[in-house]
């Protein structure tokens, strides 16, 4: 993990999964080459949306006649990445809720597709095109699953910012891109039996705690990254002061009031950057409603 290109696919369990997949890329030693596939309204998020934007992850609008050009254009452009990429997709298309899960279990019910339990049924789409162009130069796709211990509170950006910790177990295992069918039909039938194995797993989880009787791998924290993030932090304590004794923003009451205008603003900020981070308020992707096998109905 972090030595070669991969295609991540995972379920999108919790508010803040982005956020796992970043400390897995960070302790892998690829944080600054993950890309992901997101919602296009995802770039206007306060700071993080701005910071994948300006990664180039790619922004979809769930539309695929739009999106299909949108998604070939930016693997095509990963074909010369210098450096190994990971590039994650989450092929539900949504995060999971309780009553996404209820109108996937009435659709799969409807279809005769195997009725999920703790997962939402793929939208294969995006997973075949990815796979289509990305064959020639990406060897492995990392299948993720992502579980909350019943013991742990779901992982929110409000705990964040509490400094409230959570506990996320994942489970990867890795594909080789070459043992993947040939049919588009295949392999998006391939992908609808890693989730039905994925929620098998989850079953599992929920049952017992744990993925597997395997020891947990303990990767560790990167001291370089420790040493860069107390860098930054050394300089941008260091030029705020600067600042503020150059502009003596503080010496009088109007530069107070915008002080104080400004802290208002980044609160405001944090505050869309929360509501819109609950799974309650994401929108569900759009699922074809199945024909009725009742010609008279």
């Amino acid at each position: 993990m972090g030595k070669e290109h991969a295609l991540v696919i995972s379920n999108h369990r919790s508010d803040i999964d982005w956020l796992v997949g970043w400390v897995s890329a960070q302790r892998s030693g690829c944080l600054g080459s993950t890309l992901a596939v997101m919602k296009k309204s995802s770039k206007f998020l306060p700071v993080i949306g701005w910071s994948m934007w300006f990664s180039e992850y790619l922004f979809l609008e769930r539309s695929w006649a739009k999106d299909e050009s949108t998604l070939k254009s930016g693997i095509q452009r990963l074909s010369d990445f210098p450096l190994p990429f990971w590039l994650a997709l989450f092929v539900e298309g949504t995060r999971f809720t309780q009553a996404k899960l209820l109108a996937a279990q009435e659709y799969a019910t409807s279809t005769g597709l195997p009725v999920p339990r703790n997962v939402l049924i793929p939208r294969t789409k995006g997973f075949v095109s990815a796979v289509s162009h990305m064959r020639s130069f990406v060897p492995a796709i990392y299948d993720v699953t992502v579980a909350i211990p019943k013991s742990s509170p779901a992982p929110t950006m409000l705990r964040l910012f509490k400094g409230q910790p959570s506990v996320v177990h994942v489970h990867i295992k890795r594909h080789l891109m070459k043992e993947l069918p040939d049919t588009d039909e295949a392999v998006a039938q391939w992908c609808r039996d890693i989730f039905v194995a994925k929620d098998a797993l989850l079953d599992k989880h929920m049952a017992e705690g744990t993925f597997s009787d395997q020891e947990l791998q303990d990767t560790g924290r990167p001291i370089k990254s420790l040493l860069v993030v107390i860098s930054w932090a050394c300089l941008v304590v260091a030029g705020s002061v600067k600042f503020l004794q150059w502009s003596s923003l503080l010496s009088s009451w109007k530069g107070v009031a915008f002080s104080a205008f400004g802290l208002a603003v980044v609160t405001a900020l944090m505050q869309i950057l929360i509501q819109f981070s609950q799974s309650e308020r994401s929108n569900p992707a759009k699922i074809v409603p199945a024909k009725s096998k009742n010609k008279g109905s």
